[in-house]
């Protein structure tokens, strides 16, 4: 049975709120599922995500395959980094030390004031064909 990390939708209509659970891949969107892994709320502003770490660990070492949206969910909580380090048999200590020097570049990166870039205007666009 081949199984993957995916999302399962639910909440109100043009309100959706999905739960990330593990399902097998023959089975609908809303269907049967295994195991719910966490919640995602898209709508709220920033995003807000709830993955049981451990539980998503499991079905990632037991083969489950991620859906493009929840490996990028998993990969915005740092699971992904575990995994890898994981897999690469480092010590718990290790793990940690890197997870945290992850969350303090994460953090860093988040309070940092984000550059808008510049729109070119109709005059530049016109100069530019012109020369």
């Amino acid at each position: 049975m081949a199984v993957k990390l995916r999302l399962r939708r639910m909440g109100k209509k043009k309100q959706p709120i999905y739960k990330i659970v593990a399902a097998d891949a023959r089975s609908p969107r809303d269907g049967k599922f295994l195991e719910a892994v966490g919640t995602y709320n898209p709508l709220t502003e920033p995003h807000f995500v709830e993955i049981n770490e451990d539980k998503a660990l499991k079905w990632l070492k037991a083969g489950a395959q991620p859906t493009e949206t929840v490996r990028s969910l998993l990969r915005s909580q740092g699971i992904s980094l575990k995994r890898e380090l994981m897999k690469k048999k480092l010590s718990d200590e290790k793990i940690a030390e890197e997870m945290d020097k992850w969350r303090k570049l994460k953090e860093a990166a988040a309070s940092a004031p984000k550059k808008k870039k510049k729109k070119k205007g109709a005059a530049e666009e016109k100069g530019t064909a012109s020369a």
